[in-house]
Protein backbone atom coordinates (compact mmCIF):
# COMPACT_ATOMS: atom_id res chain seq x y z
CA UNK A 1 0.00 0.00 0.00
CA UNK A 2 0.86 3.62 -1.15
CA UNK A 3 0.30 5.03 2.30
CA UNK A 4 2.34 2.07 4.64
CA UNK A 5 5.42 2.83 1.51
CA UNK A 6 4.93 6.42 3.00
CA UNK A 7 5.43 5.69 6.41
CA UNK A 8 8.24 3.34 6.25
CA UNK A 9 10.68 5.22 4.16
CA UNK A 10 10.07 3.32 0.50
CA UNK A 11 8.37 6.32 -0.75
CA UNK A 12 10.72 9.14 -0.16
CA UNK A 13 9.66 11.63 -3.25
CA UNK A 14 6.99 12.96 -4.82
CA UNK A 15 7.39 14.78 -7.94
CA UNK A 16 3.95 16.54 -9.07
CA UNK A 17 2.26 17.08 -12.35
CA UNK A 18 0.04 19.74 -13.01
CA UNK A 19 -2.68 18.91 -15.52
CA UNK A 20 -2.76 22.56 -16.68
CA UNK A 21 0.85 22.64 -17.55
CA UNK A 22 1.34 18.97 -18.70
CA UNK A 23 -0.57 16.38 -21.40
CA UNK A 24 -0.46 14.61 -24.05
CA UNK A 25 2.48 16.96 -25.86
CA UNK A 26 5.14 16.81 -23.06
CA UNK A 27 4.11 13.61 -20.41
CA UNK A 28 6.68 11.54 -22.26
CA UNK A 29 9.90 13.83 -22.04
CA UNK A 30 8.71 14.99 -18.29
CA UNK A 31 8.11 11.28 -17.59
CA UNK A 32 11.50 10.28 -18.92
CA UNK A 33 13.04 13.22 -16.55
CA UNK A 34 11.00 11.38 -13.54
CA UNK A 35 11.95 7.70 -14.37
CA UNK A 36 15.88 8.69 -14.28
CA UNK A 37 15.30 11.02 -11.61
CA UNK A 38 14.51 8.09 -8.94
CA UNK A 39 11.54 9.96 -8.16
CA UNK A 40 9.14 7.22 -5.99
CA UNK A 41 6.08 8.65 -7.19
CA UNK A 42 4.20 10.91 -8.95
CA UNK A 43 1.25 13.25 -8.07
CA UNK A 44 -1.20 14.46 -10.16
CA UNK A 45 -2.77 17.72 -9.40
CA UNK A 46 -3.07 21.83 -9.37
CA UNK A 47 -4.38 24.82 -7.49
CA UNK A 48 -7.32 25.19 -9.75
CA UNK A 49 -10.02 23.42 -10.95
CA UNK A 50 -8.86 21.11 -13.51
CA UNK A 51 -11.42 18.95 -15.48
CA UNK A 52 -11.93 15.24 -15.11
CA UNK A 53 -10.52 14.69 -18.99
CA UNK A 54 -7.26 16.63 -18.26
CA UNK A 55 -6.43 14.63 -15.30
CA UNK A 56 -7.48 11.45 -17.21
CA UNK A 57 -5.26 11.77 -20.24
CA UNK A 58 -2.51 13.10 -18.10
CA UNK A 59 -2.83 9.82 -15.39
CA UNK A 60 -3.26 7.61 -18.57
CA UNK A 61 0.19 9.01 -20.63
CA UNK A 62 1.68 9.03 -17.38
CA UNK A 63 0.65 5.00 -16.68
CA UNK A 64 1.96 4.04 -20.26
CA UNK A 65 5.00 5.17 -19.52
CA UNK A 66 5.96 4.28 -15.79
CA UNK A 67 4.86 2.04 -12.92
CA UNK A 68 5.68 4.20 -10.91
CA UNK A 69 2.36 4.97 -8.19
CA UNK A 70 0.43 7.96 -9.72
CA UNK A 71 -1.85 9.55 -6.91
CA UNK A 72 -4.45 12.21 -7.40
CA UNK A 73 -3.83 15.46 -5.55
CA UNK A 74 -7.40 16.85 -6.36
CA UNK A 75 -8.44 20.27 -6.09
CA UNK A 76 -12.02 19.14 -6.61
CA UNK A 77 -13.77 16.43 -6.96
CA UNK A 78 -14.00 16.92 -10.85
CA UNK A 79 -9.76 16.42 -10.56
CA UNK A 80 -10.60 12.16 -10.70
CA UNK A 81 -9.35 9.57 -12.87
CA UNK A 82 -10.22 6.06 -11.86
CA UNK A 83 -6.75 4.61 -13.44
CA UNK A 84 -4.59 6.14 -10.54
CA UNK A 85 -3.55 3.96 -8.19
CA UNK A 86 -4.05 6.36 -4.86
CA UNK A 87 -5.60 9.68 -3.91
CA UNK A 88 -4.53 11.51 -1.36
CA UNK A 89 -8.02 12.51 0.34
CA UNK A 90 -7.39 16.44 1.14
CA UNK A 91 -9.24 18.35 3.67
CA UNK A 92 -7.94 22.16 4.20
CA UNK A 93 -8.09 22.42 7.33
CA UNK A 94 -6.89 25.61 7.83
CA UNK A 95 -9.00 27.20 4.77
CA UNK A 96 -11.81 29.74 6.18
CA UNK A 97 -14.45 28.14 3.52
CA UNK A 98 -15.85 24.73 4.89
CA UNK A 99 -16.09 24.11 0.89
CA UNK A 100 -12.42 23.15 1.29
CA UNK A 101 -12.61 21.57 4.46
CA UNK A 102 -15.06 19.09 4.15
CA UNK A 103 -17.75 20.27 1.29
CA UNK A 104 -15.50 18.29 -1.07
CA UNK A 105 -15.19 15.87 0.40
CA UNK A 106 -19.15 14.92 1.28
CA UNK A 107 -19.15 15.29 -2.81
CA UNK A 108 -16.74 12.83 -3.48
CA UNK A 109 -16.85 10.43 -0.72
CA UNK A 110 -19.52 7.51 -2.83
CA UNK A 111 -17.98 7.68 -5.72
CA UNK A 112 -14.38 6.81 -3.63
CA UNK A 113 -15.71 4.47 -1.73
CA UNK A 114 -17.36 2.44 -4.95
CA UNK A 115 -13.30 3.01 -6.63
CA UNK A 116 -10.99 0.37 -6.43
CA UNK A 117 -7.81 2.83 -5.59
CA UNK A 118 -6.56 3.62 -2.39
CA UNK A 119 -8.05 6.91 -0.57
CA UNK A 120 -5.29 8.62 2.51
CA UNK A 121 -7.31 10.91 4.20
CA UNK A 122 -4.71 13.86 4.60
CA UNK A 123 -5.22 16.59 6.72
CA UNK A 124 -3.61 19.80 4.36
CA UNK A 125 -2.23 22.75 6.32
CA UNK A 126 -1.41 25.40 3.85
CA UNK A 127 1.72 27.92 5.28
CA UNK A 128 3.00 31.42 4.28
CA UNK A 129 3.24 32.91 0.87
CA UNK A 130 0.33 30.12 0.33
CA UNK A 131 0.83 31.20 -3.69
CA UNK A 132 -2.08 29.77 -6.00
CA UNK A 133 -3.63 27.37 -3.24
CA UNK A 134 -3.55 29.51 -0.68
CA UNK A 135 -5.62 32.23 -2.44
CA UNK A 136 -7.88 29.42 -4.05
CA UNK A 137 -8.31 27.57 -1.04
CA UNK A 138 -9.31 30.68 0.87
CA UNK A 139 -6.35 29.48 3.73
CA UNK A 140 -5.52 31.17 6.97
CA UNK A 141 -2.12 31.08 6.11
CA UNK A 142 0.34 29.27 8.75
CA UNK A 143 3.96 31.73 9.56
CA UNK A 144 6.18 29.67 8.11
CA UNK A 145 8.11 29.73 11.66
CA UNK A 146 5.23 29.44 13.46
CA UNK A 147 5.61 26.44 15.26
CA UNK A 148 2.51 26.81 17.94
CA UNK A 149 -0.14 27.18 15.47
CA UNK A 150 0.99 24.54 13.60
CA UNK A 151 1.33 21.93 16.28
CA UNK A 152 -2.38 22.82 17.18
CA UNK A 153 -3.44 21.81 13.59
CA UNK A 154 -1.27 19.02 13.23
CA UNK A 155 -2.84 17.49 16.62
CA UNK A 156 -6.19 17.83 15.97
CA UNK A 157 -5.17 16.04 12.57
CA UNK A 158 -3.69 12.95 14.19
CA UNK A 159 -6.82 13.04 16.77
CA UNK A 160 -9.49 13.61 13.96
CA UNK A 161 -8.02 10.73 12.49
CA UNK A 162 -5.82 11.21 9.62
CA UNK A 163 -4.23 8.88 7.79
CA UNK A 164 -1.41 11.66 7.04
CA UNK A 165 -0.17 15.12 7.10
CA UNK A 166 0.43 17.60 4.09
CA UNK A 167 2.55 20.87 4.89
CA UNK A 168 3.35 23.30 1.82
CA UNK A 169 4.24 26.84 1.09
CA UNK A 170 2.77 26.61 -2.11
CA UNK A 171 3.69 25.74 -5.22
CA UNK A 172 6.67 27.87 -6.28
CA UNK A 173 6.60 29.76 -2.81
CA UNK A 174 10.30 31.34 -2.95
CA UNK A 175 10.94 29.85 0.46
CA UNK A 176 9.83 26.37 2.23
CA UNK A 177 8.45 25.76 5.09
CA UNK A 178 11.06 26.17 8.15
CA UNK A 179 12.86 23.36 9.10
CA UNK A 180 11.98 24.13 13.15
CA UNK A 181 8.82 23.47 12.27
CA UNK A 182 9.11 20.59 10.43
CA UNK A 183 10.93 18.85 13.06
CA UNK A 184 8.31 20.19 15.64
CA UNK A 185 5.20 18.68 14.10
CA UNK A 186 7.13 15.57 13.22
CA UNK A 187 8.72 14.74 16.57
CA UNK A 188 4.59 15.33 18.38
CA UNK A 189 3.08 13.14 15.36
CA UNK A 190 2.59 9.17 14.76
CA UNK A 191 1.26 9.87 11.55
CA UNK A 192 3.79 10.55 8.63
CA UNK A 193 4.60 14.42 7.37
CA UNK A 194 4.70 14.95 3.92
CA UNK A 195 6.42 18.32 2.80
CA UNK A 196 6.18 20.80 -0.16
CA UNK A 197 6.44 23.76 -1.47
CA UNK A 198 9.82 25.81 -2.61
CA UNK A 199 11.69 23.05 -2.10
CA UNK A 200 14.34 23.60 -5.04
CA UNK A 201 17.57 22.13 -4.45
CA UNK A 202 19.35 19.25 -2.72
CA UNK A 203 19.82 20.93 0.96
CA UNK A 204 16.20 21.72 1.34
CA UNK A 205 14.80 18.84 0.47
CA UNK A 206 17.64 17.32 3.00
CA UNK A 207 17.05 19.37 5.77
CA UNK A 208 13.20 18.21 5.66
CA UNK A 209 14.19 14.45 5.74
CA UNK A 210 16.49 15.15 8.56
CA UNK A 211 13.47 17.38 10.46
CA UNK A 212 11.62 13.84 10.71
CA UNK A 213 9.48 14.27 7.19
CA UNK A 214 8.40 10.96 5.35
CA UNK A 215 8.56 12.41 2.30
CA UNK A 216 9.09 15.37 0.27
CA UNK A 217 7.28 16.71 -2.74
CA UNK A 218 8.95 19.07 -5.72
CA UNK A 219 6.72 20.39 -8.49
CA UNK A 220 7.64 23.60 -9.87
CA UNK A 221 11.59 22.48 -10.33
CA UNK A 222 10.21 19.26 -12.29
CA UNK A 223 8.85 20.79 -14.75
CA UNK A 224 11.45 24.03 -15.34
CA UNK A 225 14.35 21.93 -14.31
CA UNK A 226 14.03 18.81 -14.65
CA UNK A 227 18.57 18.25 -13.95
CA UNK A 228 18.03 19.60 -10.73
CA UNK A 229 15.22 16.98 -10.06
CA UNK A 230 17.81 14.46 -10.26
CA UNK A 231 20.18 15.95 -7.73
CA UNK A 232 17.21 16.36 -5.21
CA UNK A 233 15.96 13.06 -5.64
CA UNK A 234 19.74 11.69 -5.29
CA UNK A 235 20.45 14.10 -2.10
CA UNK A 236 17.55 12.65 0.21
CA UNK A 237 18.62 8.39 -1.09
CA UNK A 238 22.27 8.93 -0.42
Amino acid sequence: MILENIKYGRIRHLTLLDPEKNGPDNVEGVVEFINRSGSDAIMVGGSTNTGPKAVDDLVGGIKRLTKKPVILFPSSPEAFSPRADAIFYLSLLNSSSLKYVVGYQVQSARLLKKSRMEVISVAYLVFEPGMTVGKVGGAQLIGRKDIETALDYAAAAELIGFHAIYMEAGSGAPQSIDPSVVKAVCEDMTIPVIVGGGIRDPDTAKKMLKSGAAAVVTGTVAEKDPAILGNIVSAIKT
